[in-house]
């Protein structure tokens, strides 16, 4: 009967350990079921958060050109789900903002060289709205103001073309 007992024990013990690890398994996922579904309601309420862009200018009038010395980034703070924003964060492919020069109301920096201008950026809320197509909002754009220099083009500078022109 010993040797019975033993055998006995020896089984128990066997279905002891499987029925903790099973449960431990069990726990483990109901856990994590748990975190997704706590962070898919996280993610339904609205969050402000700042995301940096790429500028790129366009229209520019004809034989000017922006210098590169102007801004190249810009700063959005939105405000929106949680969904919205984790899909602009972890998009691999932001495009740049576009701001067209023709449509914006530039206007000349006073003092200084006559080619410097400045764009007010809280007037480009409405046009980068649509431009990001998300259902976020624009909160503010950092920097408040974007300076810029429109150069002349020189088309051609070669000594014959410049005797032709005197």
């Amino acid at each position: 009967m010993k040797r019975e007992d033993g055998i006995r024990k020896e089984n128990l013990t066997k279905k002891g350990v499987r029925g903790i690890n099973r449960d431990v398994a069990v726990f483990t996922f109901f856990l994590f079921l748990s975190f997704i579904f706590w962070y898919l309601n996280f993610l339904g309420k609205e969050f402000e958060t700042g995301i940096q862009y790429h500028v790129k200018y366009t229209n520019i009038p004809r034989e000017r050109v922006i210098t590169e010395s102007s801004p190249v980034d810009l700063d959005l703070f939105l405000k929106g789900s949680g969904y919205s924003i984790i899909k602009l964060k972890f998009s691999n492919r932001k495009a740049p903002v576009i701001i067209d020069i023709s449509k914006v109301n530039y206007k000349r920096a006073p003092g200084g060289k006559a080619l410097n201008y400045f764009i007010i950026t809280s007037g480009l809320t409405k046009s980068l709205n649509v431009q990001m197509r998300t259902g976020c909002e624009i909160t503010s754009i950092k920097p408040d103001t974007l300076f810029f220099t429109l150069d002349k083009v020189i088309a051609n500078s070669s000594p014959e073309s410049y005797n032709k022109k005197r």
